[in-house]
């Protein structure tokens, strides 16, 4: 991962997309294996059938789901509810 990857927010990035087996208890042909990175050493692993092109375009909308919801994960915010007014006199 580079620190341009993380300045730009792009937390996590497809590291290869190879042509493999199907996974246990996979069905049919053309099983792609796919790496994601996240954080420069941790790696995301997973299996999708199809295409080389319909298998890319599905990581990277995975990647971009991911990369959003990162962005969003700030902090927590501890809500506070204000107490109801009585209405009942």
């Amino acid at each position: 991962m580079t620190n341009e990857s993380i300045a730009l927010g792009q937390y996590y990035e497809i590291v290869s997309i190879q042509r493999a087996e199907p996974p246990p208890d996979g069905k049919g042909s053309k099983w792609y294996c796919y790496v994601i990175a996240y954080d420069g050493s941790n790696t995301i692993t997973g299996y999708r059938q199809g295409s080389l092109k319909a298998v890319t375009s599905g990581v990277e909308e995975m990647i971009a789901q991911l990369n959003e919801r990162h962005r969003h994960k700030r902090g927590r915010v501890d809500l506070v509810s204000t107490p109801k007014k009585n209405t009942h006199i």
